[in-house]
């Protein structure tokens, strides 16, 4: 079907497979006014693949109208490309390595914009945004699609009668640019990395006259973010140097997922259109870089009451029997959680004892040492629990979807996670993983997130990171070249 085109009868694809809510079809409407009240030339229709990494196409605004309610077609290829952008399924064989005859060939499947996200973006004049879903040509949802997946979780946590409250802090570094590195022997495949400088010290942590520094920049960015809806809260001058940090308030369902989304992609395009580069990699090969990390914060809203259902009633209590046993699934499950909450090669050098980083699965009170801080206290409606374990770098989806069905997992079996762990680098407790290869094989074996994303799904994750996992391991890498080429 040509994007735009009417169904017999004049219906449009979303109307056919009632793809929209009421209050969707509504904003979709305001759209269609905004777009020539606003003067929008175009219009990028944009879907998270199975990395986070936004992609899609832009449309001229005089097609928009039609192709929001049809559908943008892209091709299947995207869903099947490691880190790299290699696809790593064979696409031309039966079933395109998927066992699915959608994905055969390199045919297409169909961005339909959720009409709710449409942001007009301040950075990039005339240009409207739009977060998609992604389906079939008949109408039925991509099954590895990771925004539905983390709704699933949703939805299934509504079902036992909760909403999923939380809220982001996220660390990455803003670098000079030097060199983009776009002369010919530099277009590698992947691409030789920009050349960079600091744009603060560091070590300063939290001091006024270093973050000033950067304030020029910063004063760009938070303008633009506020301008776009994501709910800023505080700019801050990290430990390292280059490196900030932003909170945000909270969101429910998958809201935060979203914001993350737009949040990553709208840093790296402010910073580059003014000759600076951001990057959400946990720990960047700069010299004297400090690791990232990406800290959710989540409790339970009580879908009947509106109370938090983590607050403790009972005196002395830090939290809520429902608190203890969702915490108690949180690190029963982090080893295999670990895959989709720190999914890179890379995230797994920020796992390190004394160094503000969880290096095991433990929690305390208001303890930064720790993988699950607790926040908050009895009768307190903001107590929370903040998952310092996670990389900017994931997946949002995957992120809050491994929380949540780790969560539920924790309640129907009742966990008991442990007393508080005072001491953190030296309490005796199940290690993190130390790498993407133990991650892997931990979620490869784990029964409880197969059942809640399916063995389709859990089994197409792995084949994209092991192809991740086995590239880097066919590298020779500086410190090979330094260990054994002199010696031997």
């Amino acid at each position: 079907m040509v994007e735009g085109e009417l169904m017999r009868g004049g219906q449009t694809f979303i109307e056919k497979h009632g793809l929209w809510t009421k209050e969707q079809t509504a904003a979709a409407a305001e759209i269609d006014k905004r777009i020539e009240r606003d003067k929008i030339e175009v219009v990028r229709f944009s879907f998270a693949d199975q990395h986070g990494i936004l992609r899609g196409k832009t449309v001229v605004a005089s097609e928009g109208a039609s192709m929001m309610r049809s559908g943008c077609s892209i091709t299947t290829t995207l869903l099947a490309k490691d880190t790299s952008h290699k696809t790593v399924f064979p696409v031309f064989t039966q079933g395109g390595g998927l066992g699915l005859p959608e994905m055969q060939g390199g045919g297409d499947f169909l961005m339909i914009p959720d009409p709710l996200t449409f942001q007009v973006l301040p950075w990039a004049p005339g240009t409207g945004w739009l977060l998609c879903d992604m389906v079939f040509n008949d109408g039925k949802q991509v099954p590895f699609s990771t925004r539905n997946l983390a709704r699933i979780a949703v939805s299934k946590l509504a079902d036992a009668g909760y909403d999923f409250i939380s809220g982001l802090e996220v660390e990455f570094h803003l670098f000079k640019l030097e060199d983009t590195m776009l002369r010919p022997e530099d277009a590698t495949w992947p691409g030789a990395a920009p050349k960079v400088s600091h744009t603060h010290q560091g070590y300063q942590y939290l001091t006024e006259v270093r973050i000033d520094q950067i304030d020029p920049l910063l004063e760009i960015i938070r303008r633009d973010l506020l301008a776009i809806g994501l709910p800023l809260r505080s700019l801050e001058l990290e430990l390292g140097p280059s490196q900030v940090e932003l909170t945000f308030g909270i969101g429910t369902g998958i809201e935060s997922a979203d914001a993350m989304m737009l949040l990553r992609s709208a840093v790296k395009q402010i910073a580059r259109r003014h000759g600076y580069l951001a990057s959400f990699m946990c720990r960047p090969k700069v010299p004297n870089t400090v690791s990232s990390g990406w800290h959710l914060h989540q409790s339970l809203k009580d879908k009947k009451s509106g109370d938090n259902a983590f607050a403790a009633k009972a005196q002395g209590e830090p939290f809520s029997p429902l608190a203890k046993h969702y915490l108690g699934g949180l690190l029963g499950h982090a080893r295999a959680a670990a895959a989709f909450t720190t999914p890179t090669i890379n995230g797994y050098k920020r796992y390190r004892p004394y160094s503000l980083a969880p290096d095991r699965a433990i929690w305390a009170r208001d303890n930064r040492g720790v993988m699950i801080r607790m926040l908050g206290g009895e009768g307190s409606a903001d107590t929370r629990l903040e998952n310092r374990v996670g990389e900017p770098a994931a997946n949002p989806y995957l992120y809050v979807a491994s929380q949540i069905y780790s969560g539920l997992d924790g309640m129907a079996r009742r966990l008991d996670p442990g007393p508080s762990a005072d001491t953190p680098y030296e309490t005796k407790a199940a290690s993190l993983p130390k790498s993407l290869i133990e991650a892997l094989d931990a979620l490869r074996d784990s029964k409880m997130l197969r059942a809640s994303l399916g063995d389709g799904f859990v089994d197409y994750y792995l084949r994209i990171k092991d192809a991740e996992v086995a590239r880097f391991l066919s590298e020779v890498t500086d410190w090979e070249e330094k260990e054994y080429f002199d010696l031997f």
